[in-house]
């Protein structure tokens, strides 16, 4: 199960994965696989959303 620290960091990467600083959830997102990490055409890296993480968000939206 995930802390709500964790949802909400899903939450953010979804929505603005460019403001994402390194966060502490982000380690079980990745774990779990509900978020991966994107190389930049600068050499960069920024957090996206997997597959399986949007359809968890999905999920909760119908739930709620």
């Amino acid at each position: 199960m995930l802390s709500a620290h964790e949802f909400a960091t899903l939450m953010l990467v979804k929505d603005s994965a460019d403001q994402i600083a390194d966060r502490e959830e982000l380690g079980t997102l990745l774990e779990r696989q509900l978020v991966a990490m994107e190389r930049l055409a600068g050499g960069g890296v920024r957090p996206r959303i997997t597959q399986y993480g949007d359809s968890l968000l999905r999920t909760l939206v119908r739930i709620h």
